[in-house]
């Protein structure tokens, strides 16, 4: 009985051995389970280490690329779609016809009135009120100027004065004048033809001199320099210097031969607006020459306390 049975056993090892090539190839023809299908916009591409991937073996030729969004071109460089001519439309849009009528453009003719000196002084011998303003009227080149200055004291004028200009500019800095003046103190009315220059003279002295041609063959000449230091925005020091010359000696006139009158001041004002500005200062008048002797001994030198304001409209 126990031979049979191992007779059996072996009898069926072989026969599974023989049956093993048939098994193996009965799996060759199922398919392999495909691959799962990857979802690339899921995947967290930044914690890959792209510096390891050789990418020279990869095969980009068999890839499709997305269409560029840029012209395409033919083999010769040229664009496939040409440019468009430029019609009369697109001229008309770029540069479209300007309605000068509708334009504001700046008035032609301006005017200024500065009233730079307006004050009152306390000398020595007196004290007194005096003041120097100049106006304009016109364009940029030719102006009519007017020129006004005079004094007053114990009640009564000592001097006055109108001037009557035409100006033009002969560069951006510097006008060229010509007109009559009229005095009406401190003696009989007197006209004079006047000639002059007025400007802004390098580092920003402002500059006037004019001759006058009055009545008897006199002739005088008047030279003024100014100069604003700025000692802040507002805050302003202005000194200046006035010199008086005269060709001829009229005792009548109380006008000597020669250099007659130098007057120097400083004022300091401050600019609440620009239009307005009250100051303080100081001014020194002196007398030469024959006009010295025409005068009193007490108006040969005078320094004054002055204040006031300067405006413009």
């Amino acid at each position: 009985m126990s031979v049979c049975l191992n007779l059996a056993r072996s009898a069926l090892g072989l026969a599974m051995l023989a049956a093993l090539p048939a098994l193996a190839q009965s799996h060759d023809h199922h398919p392999a389970p495909a691959a799962p299908a990857l979802d690339h916009a899921k995947m967290d591409h930044s914690t890959m280490d792209h510096s390891t991937m050789d990418h020279s073996k990869m095969d980009h030729a068999g890839r499709e690329h997305a269409p560029s969004n840029h012209a395409q071109h033919d083999a010769a460089g040229l664009p496939r779609e040409p440019i468009p001519a430029v019609t009369d439309a697109d001229r008309a849009a770029a540069f479209p016809v300007i309605d000068h009528a509708a334009m504001q453009h700046a008035p032609s003719i301006n005017s200024l009135l500065l009233v730079d000196r307006l004050e009152h002084w306390d000398g020595r011998h007196g004290t007194g009120q005096a003041w120097e303003a100049t106006g304009w009227i016109g364009g940029d080149i030719n102006r009519v100027w007017l020129r006004s200055e005079g004094e007053r004291s114990g009640g009564r004028t000592d001097a006055a004065d109108l001037e009557v200009l035409y100006g033009r500019s002969i560069s951006p800095w510097w006008d060229v004048l010509a007109g009559v003046k009229q005095d009406f103190r401190p003696a009989d009315a007197r006209t004079w033809a006047a000639l002059g220059i007025q400007g802004l003279a390098p580092y920003k002295f402002e500059t006037s001199a004019t001759l006058y041609a009055g009545s008897g063959g006199q002739l005088m000449a008047t030279a003024e320099v100014e100069y604003e230091v700025l000692l802040s925005n507002r805050l302003i020091l202005q000194p200046m210097v006035e010199a008086t010359l005269a060709a001829r000696d009229e005792p009548a006139q109380r006008i000597g031969r020669g250099l007659n009158k130098v007057e120097a001041g400083l004022r300091l004002r401050y600019e609440f607006s620009r239009r307005f500005a009250p100051y303080i200062g100081i001014s020194h008048e002196r007398l030469f020459g024959a006009t010295a002797d025409h005068a009193d001994d007490s108006h040969v030198r005078d320094t004054r306390w002055v204040a006031g304001v300067r405006m413009w409209f």
